[in-house]
């Protein structure tokens, strides 16, 4: 079996690979995020806290555990916080990213990174894996980066690109398109949305799955893993609206021009998923089952 250490263990992804871990016994997992473990279940593995910005800890830990693959979701993704912070955003997308790849090197660990697609400028979308990114933000720039890093490793690496994940946990530290647009329609807020942006959302379990097959079929590479549906930002907010049978005359379109963001976004990315489904077997949920898997963890009473 196995040993498999994932960081940002605490994240929407990190808590969904350790669920998944648990569900199917398929590794031994070692789960590890700055702070306390925010995973309402302590059994069936193991956590440590490991700050990835503290090298001395982070080596300390990967040397007690001696991993045979080291899944790194911990990031800084707020793309407006990348943009108005850039050292803190390059330390940890981009340093501590170097760090990790080098000790997977020095330690024959097989080093999985999660990427974005806003790598890309949009212009072009959907992208497969061979298409060169173009970031337009600082947070694209940053991610794009770790990628280069992880790209010069000598020994195994993959790289896991996605986009807007969705989902829910019982301890979310931030929200998500799905649960953000669910939330205020159901309060009566009126919400204002992009109409120019298109986007193929990815339900926090099918990216969870993706991880946890490449770890299976020792991936090598680049991968895009998202959902299968590309849709605008109001048309999924729409079908959010619709889902849950909340009142649509609440949602206003705008042009993404409008909000006067400095941080800029890609206009359309997409993916092409067929290496992905070829090569691990990858079969993303419709984004209707997605909502449909979210509503059956919230009436469980799960989250």
């Amino acid at each position: 079996m196995k040993t498999v250490l994932v960081t940002g263990s605490n994240g929407l992804l990190g808590q969904k690979i350790t669920e998944q871990v648990l569900a199917d016994d398929s590794v031994n997992l070692i789960a590890t995020n700055r702070g306390e473990n925010r995973y309402p279940v302590e059994e069936g593995y193991v956590y440590e806290t490991m700050d990835i910005l503290d090298k001395e800890q982070v080596l300390s830990v990967l040397e007690k555990y001696q991993p045979d693959v080291l899944i790194h979701t911990a990031a800084m993704t707020n793309v407006d916080t990348c943009h108005e912070n850039n050292k803190a955003c390059w330390n940890l997308n981009v340093e501590a990213t170097k760090y990790l790849a080098s000790l997977c090197d020095k330690m024959g660990i097989h080093f999985i990174y999660v990427s974005t697609d806003f790598v890309f400028d949009g212009l072009n979308g959907p992208y497969k894996e061979t298409d060169e990114p173009m970031p337009v933000s600082f947070y694209g720039e940053s991610k794009l980066e770790g990628e280069r890093v992880t790209q010069q490793m000598n020994g195994d690496w993959a790289i896991i690109r996605t986009i807007l994940v969705y989902g829910i946990l019982k301890d979310m530290s931030r929200s998500n398109i799905v649960l953000w647009a669910k939330g205020a329609l159901e309060k009566g807020n009126p919400i204002s949305v992009v109409n120019d942006q298109w986007r193929m959302p990815t339900l926090a379990e099918d990216l969870a799955r993706a991880c946890l097959l490449a770890v299976e079929h020792k991936a090598k590479g680049i991968y895009h893993i998202s959902g299968k549906e590309m849709m605008t930002i109001v048309d999924l907010v729409r079908r959010v609206a619709e889902f849950w049978n909340l009142d649509k005359n609440l949602i206003t379109e705008i042009s993404s021009d409008s909000l006067g963001q400095e941080a800029k976004r890609p206009k359309k990315t997409g993916f092409i998923l067929d290496k992905a489904m070829t090569d691990l077997n990858y079969q993303p949920h419709s984004f209707e089952e997605g909502l449909e898997i979210v509503s059956s963890q919230l009436d469980r009473g799960r989250y």
